[in-house]
């Protein structure tokens, strides 16, 4: 990869759930096998405790694993839609907020018993756990996601039922489905994936990222499993990008991708003076620390990545620098990402025009794609010029990528040449660069069903 910087001189107890399909996502690289992945929730979900034998707590928020009292969920799930061979399949579950964790998260075992009632069963009438052990959740803390590999008992479409144990007599809390996008979740992936051809780099990323939620976590889990390198929009950190945030937010997530990381500055990093907790923690992969702009090259593709929150003025030194670097570059094709969007349909953050005298270098060298963050939501628009008219002979395409993890945003009046737009959904913009052409895709994290994808050439 060559980097340019800018010139100088410029635990349970049985838990039984049931899940409806929600949604697909289907991964896939040109010339490629492919993976589908089907997440489902619960359609019942309920846990019953030995000294309440008569009490049903099928419409609590919580199913509960314990030793003292004993207490077992159970969980039960109704696959259906799938095709193919199933290569693997995951329970996940997320513990409550405000609990302090257990010592042990539960043993969980496949139960033969389908037809349980939710809002009928008893610690009297509970079904037998009855199947083989599945696996074992180790020490759990509050608000966060586990997952036991049940690849052993899940075979295709049907219903199956999970029940789960535990021998602590510290509980163990995990949200059920009347808990919403905390709900347990059943992934089941059917076929494989493969790394795309070679000569055929992946960009990934997004921005908006890390804080104390959960999104953070969940968009870093789709990048454990996506090749390439990973891009960020800006805000990688909340509230204000200090050195003690990036370790305690950014580093558990996305920070176990750094190594393979070109990011860009937002607004929020610099709510710390120089952003210096963004430059420090980045180092040389941000570019020259204080200017924050820099380009490389993936394959046949020139890459910059620019900074919005200093001037861009026509004449400035980032403009300038922008136009002799793009002049230099031998690449056919050309992608750029800074924060502030020149183009938004978000109510939170009107578009950023300052920024236009970027888009219109970009423009004037016939780049093709910009992809920017700063509002909590995914948006794409037709190629367009500078001015916001659609231009489909040199207009670059532009994609808002601020999904990263944080809260989202909401959208307002749809400005024109607006083609795709999702404001619930956690997830990665994902390039796949050949050598004259791209496809993207959104990859929606688990349990959300939004996806959006497509493939065009080059100028």
């Amino acid at each position: 990869m060559d980097i340019r910087f800018p010139r100088p001189s410029v635990t349970l107890g049985v838990v039984t759930v049931i899940v409806a399909a929600t949604a697909a996502v289907v991964v896939t690289s040109a010339g490629a096998a492919s993976a589908a992945s089907v997440t489902f929730t619960p359609v019942a979900d309920t846990y019953v405790q030995s000294d309440a034998a008569t009490t049903n707590y099928g419409t609590s928020t919580q199913v509960v694993v314990d030793n003292s009292p004993v207490r077992r969920s159970f969980l039960r799930f109704t696959v259906s839609g799938v095709s193919g061979t199933v290569t693997g399949a995951k329970l996940r579950l997320r513990t409550i907020s405000g609990n302090s964790g257990s010592d042990a998260g539960g043993t969980f075992r496949r139960m033969s018993n389908t037809t349980w009632s939710e809002t009928g069963t008893t610690w009297n009438n509970q079904p037998t756990i009855d199947g083989a052990t599945l696996g074992t959740i180790g020490a759990v803390s509050g608000n966060t996601w586990y997952e036991v590999d049940v690849t052993a008992a899940v075979t295709g479409n049907g219903t199956y039922s999970f029940g789960a144990t535990s021998t602590s007599g510290d509980g163990a809390y995990y949200d059920t489905r009347e808990s919403g996008a905390d709900a347990p979740q059943l992934v089941v992936t059917t076929g494989s994936t493969t790394t795309p051809p070679s000569g055929d780099p992946v960009f990934v990323g997004a921005g908006d990222i890390a804080d104390s939620g959960s999104g953070d976590s969940a968009t870093a889990t789709l990048l454990d499993s996506i090749p390439g390198t990973v891009f960020t929009t800006g805000d990688n950190v909340y509230d204000s990008g200090t050195a003690s945030q990036f370790n305690n937010y950014y580093e558990p997530t996305w920070g176990r991708h750094k190594s393979r990381t070109r990011p860009s500055p937002g607004n929020h990093d610099y709510n710390t003076s120089g952003a210096t907790g963004y430059y420090n923690y980045f180092g040389t992969s941000a570019g020259p620390s204080g200017r924050g702009y820099y380009s490389f090259d993936l394959g046949n593709w020139h890459v910059v990545s620019l900074n919005s929150n200093i001037s861009m003025s026509a004449g400035s030194t980032q403009e300038q620098w922008l136009r002799g670097d793009l002049a230099a570059s031998s690449k056919p094709c050309t992608i750029a990402y800074w924060h502030h969007p020149l183009f938004t349909s978000s109510s939170n953050h009107a578009p950023s025009t300052s920024t236009r005298p970027l888009y219109q270098a970009l423009y004037d060298y016939n780049a093709d794609v910009v992809v920017w963050g700063h509002n909590h939501v995914y948006e794409r628009f037709a190629p367009m010029n500078p001015a916001g008219g659609a231009d489909t002979s040199r207009g670059l395409r532009s994609f808002v990528a601020g999904m990263g993890g944080a809260g989202h945003y909401g959208f307002g009046t749809i400005q024109p040449n607006s083609e795709a737009r999702n404001s619930s959904a956690w997830g990665l913009l994902k390039f796949t660069l050949h050598s004259n052409s791209y496809d993207w895709q959104f990859v929606p994290v688990a349990g959300q069903t939004y996806t959006d994808s497509g493939t065009t050439t080059c100028h």
